[in-house]
């Protein structure tokens, strides 16, 4: 079940019923529903995306206020504050509609990658869904808008992960990476963000990469284990381990439309938020992987969609993007574990 680009005009009805409410709401939980009617759009349901939508849509905020615009020169003090997410999105709003979008994320992409732990990863993944998108269409205006409020999102939470000892590497394959990271000692208590504050030490893993296309490749080589992992150890936190395949995936979405020098760093980054992920939410023991039977992909993401939870369906979204029967049965195991919508 390939994506494909969405010619029925609903996204971009979608994206501009969105772009009237906030990034997040409760003022720290993120705004999923761009990046879900993506994936709807993407999969070929884009007759579900409204009705999905009406279900959502009491949890949505109205868009925030501004503070004051972001210009070159107050730009290094307003990176990081999550109050000008208005002004961010503004600024990104500006930046689309004067110059070529790649131009702006390549520009942008490695100032804002030291910060893509900010809002638990949900601004990458964000942007992610909106080069998809451009990258598989036309370059619409409802669609260079999204671009232009995930990056702006990304710069309102751009959170760098300070003080991480880097531990010896793991040379062996992403799945022993992610089996090499020590989960936090004290795993209970806060949120994303106190969580990420406690991570002091990551593995590496291919450290020694410096080949554009071999990082390309390895980024393909980490989404699959993560989601391959999601088997086993979802049940550490049905919801948050989630990230630890979408975050990277959602980087590796982006590769196409980024200047080649910009892979290696960004297959960095995106290990560091895999393994943070990993390492913050990890469940004390593994539980077998059962496998299913043979799967059906457009029948596993039916049924995401059928559970309705933005989590589940952008994760389905991702196993798609996997293909394998082992990617698909942690579809089914995330649809299993999570609440559903409504």
């Amino acid at each position: 079940m390939d994506h494909k680009s969405d010619t029925t005009g609903t996204l971009d009805e979608a994206l501009e019923r969105l772009h009237g409410t906030g990034p997040e709401r409760l003022g720290r939980l993120t705004n999923h529903a761009p990046m879900a009617v993506e994936a709807l759009a993407a999969r070929g349901r884009a007759g579900a995306v409204h009705r999905w939508l009406d279900l959502y849509a009491p949890k949505l905020e109205e868009f925030p206020a501004s503070v004051e615009p972001v210009t070159e020169a107050n730009r290094p003090a307003a990176l990081g504050d999550p109050r000008r997410a208005a002004d961010w999105i503004a600024y990104f709003d500006r930046q689309v509609a004067e110059r070529p979008w790649r131009d702006v994320l390549a520009q942008w992409w490695p100032r804002l990658l030291p910060g893509l732990y900010g809002g638990a990863t949900h601004p990458v993944i964000r942007v992610g869904h909106a080069v998809r998108t451009l990258e598989a269409g036309d370059a619409t205006g409802p669609r260079l808008a999204e671009l232009a409020h995930g990056l702006g999102y990304w710069a309102a939470r751009h959170s760098p992960l300070a003080d991480v000892t880097v531990l010896p590497g793991v040379h062996g394959s992403a799945a022993d990476g992610l089996d090499a990271v020590a989960p936090l000692a004290n795993r209970a208590d806060g949120g994303f963000p106190a969580r990420l504050a406690r991570v002091e030490e990551l593995p590496a893993w291919a450290a020694a990469v410096d080949d554009p296309e071999e990082a390309r490749l390895r980024l393909v080589e980490l989404v699959r284990a993560a989601t391959h992992r999601y088997a086993t150890h979802g049940h550490g936190e049905a919801t948050m381990l989630v990230h630890a395949a979408t975050a990277p995936n959602a980087v590796l979405r982006a590769l196409p439309a980024l200047p080649r020098a910009l892979w290696v760093p960004s297959l960095r980054a995106a290990w560091t938020a895999s393994a943070a992920v990993t390492a913050m939410y990890a469940p004390n023991e593994p539980v077998p992987y059962e496998p299913v039977g043979d799967l059906d992909a457009e029948e596993v993401f039916a049924r995401a969609l059928a559970h309705g939870d933005e989590h589940v369906i952008k994760f389905a979204d991702t196993a798609l993007d996997v293909g394998d029967q082992r990617a698909l049965g942690a579809a089914l195991r995330a649809v299993e574990l999570s609440v559903p919508l409504g």
